[in-house]
């Protein structure tokens, strides 16, 4: 156990609707969160009947409730924000947790200095397999185009323990975060200009602009339903994914060469966008457009927070309250190249020397 709970951990859960959810897969994140964590339900705003249900079943799960469906940024934001607790998890309502789940993520989050971390996520549909939203933890590649160890794009890999090591990676899935409260409120928490998608790895990347390590804990084992909210396929998650990609891209990377990542961008998403066409999705062809447009009409926004946040960094790096800008995870291929046309369809494919695999002392970083 962590210390006799010296540190207070809490795993706060966001709902909206989700009586299902939780009557599946809250009961086994009570009993192996006990004598370990607190558990919290943040209440989005839900219109059915969970919270009643929940205060009847569960009456020592604390509820925060909030007036209305805030998406997922927000609505974690406000919560968070009432929760006093040295190390936040932000777990979602169709995770379903194992024995000891908790402590080996934060013993190695104290021991080895991460400040965020996940456990390895595997589907709760097929147990044997890692599941899309962060599997063994999550890299970038050289255009911005994020993945998984166990999960590239629609290859799925068995678990068979080749990932077990802890390992430092380049963000953590928000389906099961693990984070130190003090580091999320010191960049601002989740980005609400995302509402949903991709905002941990905007999160975990402003993080590491500041020096933090992001972990996988091979220790540590979850399993996540997945597509609770929003089909895979589902022209709004694509429409968001595109788009959350590209702001990420805008606000956290601080080096010079934006701006040809971008124009490598429009082309392949592009490319994207005719293969669903032409695959008989035209609502997905119309879903990456629809990305790119609102991309372009917040455009000067993004590069507003691109700018604040450069001069955070700065400012964290000049009063030595975080180390220089940290690339271990960075991925310096393309992964699409190396899918689709290397045929490299696993992790362990990928040539080990293309990672940065530590800080980058002396980076060319420009706002």
């Amino acid at each position: 156990m962590s210390e006799e709970r010296n540190d207070r951990i809490v795993v706060a859960i966001l709902n909206w609707n989700g009586r299902h959810h939780l009557e599946t897969y809250l009961p086994s994140v009570v009993l192996h969160s006990q004598g370990f964590a607190d558990v919290i339900v943040i209440d989005n705003g839900s219109s059915d009947d969970s919270v009643d249900w929940l205060s009847m079943n569960f009456p020592s799960v604390e509820i925060i409730r909030l007036t209305e469906n805030k998406g997922f940024s927000a609505g974690y934001n406000e919560g968070l924000n009432q929760i006093d607790a040295d190390y936040y998890i932000l777990l979602n309502s169709d995770v379903r947790v194992s024995p000891n789940w908790i402590d080996p993520v934060i013993q190695m989050m104290k021991e080895q200095q991460f400040i965020a971390c996940q456990p390895l996520i595997r589907n709760d549909s097929d147990p044997e397999l890692f599941e899309y939203a962060g599997a063994a933890g999550g890299y970038i590649d050289r255009d911005g185009f994020t993945f998984c160890a166990g999960r590239m794009f629609e290859v799925f890999e068995s678990d068979e323990g080749q990932y077990n090591a802890n390992r430092e990676v380049f963000w953590a899935s928000g389906a099961a975060l693990f984070i130190k409260s003090s580091a999320f409120h010191e960049v601002g928490g989740l980005d609400t200009a995302f509402f949903a998608h991709m905002e941990e790895i905007d999160l975990c990347w402003r993080l590491k602009n500041r020096g933090y390590r992001i972990g996988c804990c091979g220790d540590s084992v979850v399993f996540h339903l997945g597509g609770g909210t929003l089909q895979k396929l589902n022209p709004f998650k694509t429409y968001l994914n595109f788009r959350n990609n590209l702001f990420l891209l805008v606000k956290n990377h601080h080096r010079k060469w934006l701006y040809p990542m971008l124009f490598r961008r429009m082309i392949l998403d592009g490319i994207a966008a005719i293969k669903f066409f032409f695959e008989g999705s035209p609502d997905m062809f119309f879903a990456v457009w629809k990305a790119h447009l609102h991309f372009w009409g917040n455009f000067s926004l993004m590069t507003k927070k691109r700018k604040e946040e450069y001069a955070k960094c700065q400012h964290a790096a000049e009063t030595a309250i975080a180390h220089p800008i940290n690339y271990a995870g960075w991925y310096n291929e393309s992964i699409i190249i190396d899918y689709f046309f290397k045929k490299k369809q696993t992790f362990d494919a990928l040539n080990p020397d293309c990672f940065c695999k530590s800080r980058i002392l002396n980076a060319d970083n420009q706002p």
